[in-house]
């Protein structure tokens, strides 16, 4: 076999190892954020505001009205839902989404009422930070869609 071809069948071979690297590294990110989404739903749980600030990036953004913009204020906004014995709600990540650099991505699913029943969806934006830890620098939640059933047809 000629040198060239050699080379090529070589690089050919390390390019596919370099995607397959990459696709399970991008399912390892994905588990990632995925665990700290669980972990931070848990804080709440927990009643654990000192743990749920933890996740929050020092320049994080909970977006209503007026935005919430810094984990301090972040957590003045949040510290009434720790109150009490029981969490006022709940949630759990059923779509995750990270992008090729490895550096941000999106976690998003439904925001459940005590009773189990669907008050609304969240949206998070998490930063893989230096430190590795995955920590979220925007956060949205909106209320349930009271939309009418989508039309069949034909």
């Amino acid at each position: 076999m000629p040198h060239n071809a050699r080379f090529l069948c070589a690089a050919v071979a390390m390019l596919l190892c370099a995607v397959a690297i990459a696709h399970d590294s991008l399912a390892a990110l994905t588990e990632q954020v995925r665990a700290a989404e669980t972990a931070f739903a848990k804080t709440l749980a927990d009643r654990d505001l000192a743990a749920f600030r933890r996740f929050l990036a020092p320049d994080a953004v909970f977006v209503q009205d007026p935005p919430l913009r810094g984990p301090e204020a972040i957590v003045a906004g949040w510290r009434d839902y720790f109150d009490g014995a029981a969490a006022p709600f709940s949630w759990a990540p059923d779509t995750i989404a990270v992008l090729d650099s490895g550096r941000l991505a999106l976690s998003s699913g439904p925001v459940l009422a005590p009773d189990g029943h669907r008050v609304g969806t969240f949206n998070s934006v998490w930063r893989r930070e230096r430190d590795g830890h995955w920590r979220i620098v925007l956060d949205h939640g909106c209320p349930r869609c009271n939309c009418p059933p989508a039309a069949s047809t034909p």
